[in-house]
């Protein structure tokens, strides 16, 4: 723990100019961009700053690689430093205790967690509910902490967050005061906003990104086998861009996912989650929701680091997420 402190110490003394081959001009340039600190620039990727006029991949190269010298990232750990940096992990509660213990606890910061399943399984219910836990104190299962949501099929109700907050015993006002929004209207401003998040972070203490729905503009702007290759390129640029916004800020990610009817059987429904292998790789925890009857949900883990394949019930209710008899 003192190791991390000094390595934290000697990254807030230095700044990217400190870096060789980042002048006045270049570091502006950079900073426009969103890479305005020595982490951001030691795990971003070559390409992504010779995109940036001016920045030669040559030289992003030596950028990065001295970045990510001066944050220590890049280099081989022992699996008991790995251990030790895992003890930073915090878990925010879905507000249904069977879910959080399908989930080990609940949802892991420094993670992307993918809710998916058909027209009105849950996905967005499940997502207002954890904007509203987020904001509760840490003794609750929350982070006591802004959220940023990025809206992407217009779902957003501050009604059902009254409505949540109330149940909880919450201040509505102030709660809805913690959440922010922005609505993406095609993929690229979708990519935008999770680039801008970064910045909002600074003003704000944000520990929890939603994105609901990941998929639905890469999916209806990118169509056919044509441009398959070039949807999967933004969107696994995109789930990066959220993974490094959770990894850096400790934060939890949590999307949503559409799915469509397959002849392949998914866990026994015609089912298939958008997105292939990009999303399938990138997402940490992936849980299908499907439909059951009163308002009752099956979730279903399919896919952990270290969590086994189970499942359970949740209850969907006008008071918000919580445990299905």
């Amino acid at each position: 723990m003192a190791e991390t402190k000094k390595i934290e110490e000697e990254e807030q003394k230095i700044t990217i100019e400190d870096l060789p081959g980042v002048g006045e001009a270049t570091a502006e340039k950079l900073r426009e961009n969103g890479y305005d600190d020595i982490m951001t620039l030691a795990v971003a990727s070559p390409k992504d700053l010779s995109e940036i006029g001016g920045i030669a991949e040559g030289a992003a190269v030596k950028i990065i690689a001295a970045a990510r010298k001066y944050a220590d990232v890049g280099n081989f750990e022992t699996g008991e430093e790995i251990l030790e940096r895992r003890r930073l992990i915090k878990k925010l509660t879905t507000g249904s205790k069977n879910l959080d213990d399908l989930l080990g606890g609940g949802l892991e910061t420094q993670s992307i967690t993918e809710f998916f399943g058909e027209f009105g399984s849950g996905k967005t219910q499940i997502m207002l509910q954890l904007a509203v836990n987020a904001t509760t104190p840490v003794e609750n299962g929350g982070f006591d902490s802004d959220v940023l949501i990025i809206d992407t099929e217009n779902t957003f109700r501050p009604e059902r967050i009254i409505q949540m907050s109330k149940y909880k015993g919450l201040d509505p006002d102030l709660v809805l005061k913690r959440i922010h929004v922005a609505r993406a209207y095609n993929s690229h401003h979708q990519i935008l906003l999770g680039e801008k998040a970064a910045e909002l972070s600074k003003e704000f203490d944000i520990k929890l990104l939603l994105v609901d729905s990941l998929t639905s503009h890469f999916r209806s702007e990118y169509m056919g086998r044509g441009s398959l290759a070039e949807r999967q390129q933004l969107l696994n640029r995109h789930m990066h861009d959220l993974l490094r916004f959770g990894t850096i800020n400790n934060a939890v990610i949590a999307v949503t996912n559409q799915v469509s009817a397959r002849p392949d059987i998914f866990f026994g429904d015609p089912m298939t989650p958008i997105g292939g292998n990009i999303v399938g790789h990138t997402a940490t925890f992936r849980i299908y929701l499907r439909k059951s009857k009163g308002g009752k949900r099956i979730a279903r883990l399919i896919d952990s680091p270290y969590l086994p394949e189970g499942e359970t019930v949740i209850q969907l209710s006008e008071d918000g997420i919580m445990d299905g008899s």
